[in-house]
């Protein structure tokens, strides 16, 4: 048990071929993979240091991701939430690479039928996205629905998955 000041966090960016990504972590685990260029990026904060040492596995994880050649991430994750959330960030992380869940398929595995909507929301506030696979999920009707990165990178990631296209080599 630590009782000394927490460290700061640590963050860098990298390239990707869905643009600009920042991760934050605090050396120990990544706590968020943002991308910058979708609807919500990510201020970064002024007690924040930038370190790419912090997160030296992570690009090259996220580069054979991006090649294909990659299904599985082992970065460790710490990903603070809600109860509600973190147990749909769990289910997401689930989705095996490839496939695609519902709001409402989530929602019954989380224990809350009745709770897509807030699967929805709760999908939205993701810190870790595309290691955390939020964009494996769908609407009921199969339609892409709400991804803070954009339905044309929700596309592209989805694609990349089900080998209809390589996003780098």
């Amino acid at each position: 048990m630590s009782t000394g000041t927490p460290q700061p966090l640590m963050y860098t960016s990298v390239d990707s071929p869905i643009g600009e990504l920042l991760l934050l972590g605090d050396g120990q685990a990544l706590h968020g993979l943002y991308m910058q260029d979708g609807r919500k990026p990510m201020r970064i904060a002024s007690q924040w240091r930038r370190s790419a040492a912090a997160f030296a596995d992570v690009p090259a994880q996220l580069r054979e991701y991006f090649a294909g050649e990659r299904t599985t991430f082992d970065t460790p994750l710490s990903m603070a939430g809600n109860p509600f959330e973190l147990r749909v960030w769990r289910a997401l992380a689930d989705i095996p690479y490839g496939e695609t869940v519902s709001y409402g398929e989530i929602a019954g595995r989380v224990g809350a039928p009745t709770a897509a909507r807030a699967v929805g929301l709760a999908n939205g506030r993701n810190p870790i996205a595309v290691i955390v696979p939020c964009h494996r999920v769908i609407g009921a009707d199969g339609s892409l629905t709400g991804y803070g990165g954009g339905l044309e990178r929700k596309r592209l990631l989805l694609e990349l998955e089900q080998g209809q296209t390589r996003l780098c080599r």
